[in-house]
């Protein structure tokens, strides 16, 4: 393929330093692994920056709004509300 020497290079790089893999993974990969396998996002349906911007804030919008949910619950998101 071309490739083997540029996952080389990062395997070594991830093998050195191991600390960084392992935070990476528990404050950014998480969320956006989440957002991707749950809602069905593996990939933006619209081209162009501002398209994909709006796109991607909605998703992550219905993302938080679904943890409030699941953390409130609706009956105390009904009673906060009214």
């Amino acid at each position: 393929m071309g490739h083997e020497s540029l996952l080389e290079d990062m395997q070594q790089r991830g093998l050195a330093t191991p600390e960084k893999g392992k935070s990476r993974k528990s404050i950014v990969e998480h969320p956006f692994g989440t957002i991707k396998r749950g809602m069905d996002q593996g990939y933006f349906l619209t081209r162009g920056l501002k398209k994909v911007r709006g796109a991607r804030r909605l998703t992550i919008l219905v993302s938080n709004l679904t943890r409030v949910i699941h953390i409130l619950g609706v009956q105390e998101l009904i009673a906060v509300r009214g």
